[in-house]
C-alpha cells in the first residue's frame, strides 16, 4: 500500500504544482477570465486519465489468460521506462518548471480560449496518463485481491490535493528539491519492483523462458500471507520465490538507476567535457583579441 501511496503522492504533487502554477499566474497578472479555460482543459485531463485507466482494467479481463499476462507485463515495462524518465526530467528540470509554464501560458492567452485549454490539458495530462498507467501496473503486481493497493493510491492523491491547496495558500513551504530527490529515490525502488513482476508476467505468457528457474525461493521463512510478507509485498512488490531473470533484470535496473538518480548534477563527464570546450573557446577567444588588438 505504501508504494500505490507513493505513487499517488509523487504524481499527484507534480499536477497539484502545475495546477497551482497556472493559477496563480493568471491571478496575479489580473486574467480571472482565463480559470474558466483552464479549469475545462484539467477537468478533461482527469478525465481521460481515469478513462485511460479503467480501458486497461475492463479491457484486460476479456482476454485470455496468456494474453493478459503478456499484455500486463509489456505495459509494466512501458509504465517503469515512463516513470524513469519522469523522476529524472523533473529532477533536471524542477527548477525552471514555474518560468516555463509561465512561457506558455502567455503564448495560449494570445492565441484564445482553445490554447488555454489545450495548454492545462497538456500540462496535467501526461502525468494523469503516467499515473493511470503505472498505478495499474503496480496495483496488478500487488495481486492480493484486496482494495489496498487502490487505497493507497487514493490516499496519495488526496495529500497531493491538500499540499497543492496549502501550497497556494502560502501556508506551506518545504524544499520541493529534498522531496522530489526522496520521492524520486523511493519510486526507483518501486519501479524496480514493478519491472520485476513485468519480467513474471512475461514469463508465464511464455514470451520469456525461464519460469521454472528460480534464483532462491524463502517463501516458508517470509509467507506471503504473512504481515511482514504483505509488507515487503506492499512497499517493494516483493517475491518470495523469484526466478533468475527477475532478479537480474532488478538488479540491473535498480543499481545503475539509482546511483545516476543520486548522483550530484553536473557530475556527469558530458557536463564536464562542455564546461572544457567553454573554457578552451573562450580562451581562444581572448587569444584572439589580444593579437588582433
Amino acid at each position: 500500500m505504501f508504494g500505490n501511496y507513493l505513487i499517488g503522492l509523487r504524481e499527484g504533487l507534480e499536477a497539484s504544482l502545475v495546477v497551482c502554477i497556472l493559477i496563480a499566474y493568471l491571478v496575479k497578472t489580473d486574467r480571472r477570465d482565463a480559470l474558466k479555460p483552464i479549469w475545462i482543459g484539467i477537468g478533461v485531463a482527469v478525465g481521460v486519465a481515469l478513462a485511460f485507466g479503467a480501458g486497461l482494467e475492463f479491457g484486460s479481463q476479456e482476454l485470455t489468460f496468456e494474453a493478459q499476462e503478456l499484455l500486463g507485463g509489456t505495459l509494466s515495462i512501458v509504465a517503469v521506462v515512463l516513470v524513469t524518465w519522469m523522476v529524472f526530467w523533473m529532477r533536471r528540470t524542477a527548477r525552471h518548471l514555474k518560468a516555463e509554464l509561465h512561457g506558455r501560458l502567455d503564448a495560449a492567452l494570445r492565441m484564445g480560449t482553445g490554447a488555454l485549454v489545450a495548454t492545462a490539458f497538456l500540462a496535467v495530462g501526461r502525468e494523469g496518463l503516467e499515473t493511470a498507467l503505472f498505478v495499474w501496473a503496480s496495483v496488478r503486481a500487488s495481486s492480493d485481491g484486496s482494495y489496498a493497493p487502490l487505497a493507497g493510491v487514493v490516499l496519495g492523491l488526496l495529500t497531493a490535493v491538500l499540499l497543492g491547496w496549502l501550497f497556494y495558500r502560502g501556508a506551506l513551504r518545504i524544499n520541493l528539491a529534498k522531496f522530489f530527490t526522496w520521492t524520486g529515490g523511493m519510486l526507483v525502488v518501486v519501479a524496480a519492483g514493478v519491472l520485476a513482476y513485468g519480467v513474471h508476467d512475461l514469463q508465464e505468457a511464455r514470451f520469456l523462458d525461464g519460469l521454472a528457474d528460480k534464483a532462491f525461493d524463502v517463501s516458508a521463512t517470509i509467507p506471503p500471507d504473512s504481515w511482514y510478507g504483505t509488507l515487503l509485498k506492499g512497499v517493494f512488490n516483493f517475491q518470495p520465490d523469484p526466478t533468475v531473470l527477475q532478479v537480474t533484470v532488478w538488479a540491473l535496473y535498480l543499481v545503475p538507476t539509482l546511483a545516476l538518480f543520486l548522483a550530484p548534477i553536473g557530475s556527469g563527464p558530458s557536463v564536464r567535457v562542455e564546461k572544457q570546450k567553454a573554457i578552451d573557446e573562450q580562451a581562444e577567444a581572448e587569444a584572439s583579441a589580444e593579437t588582433n588588438g
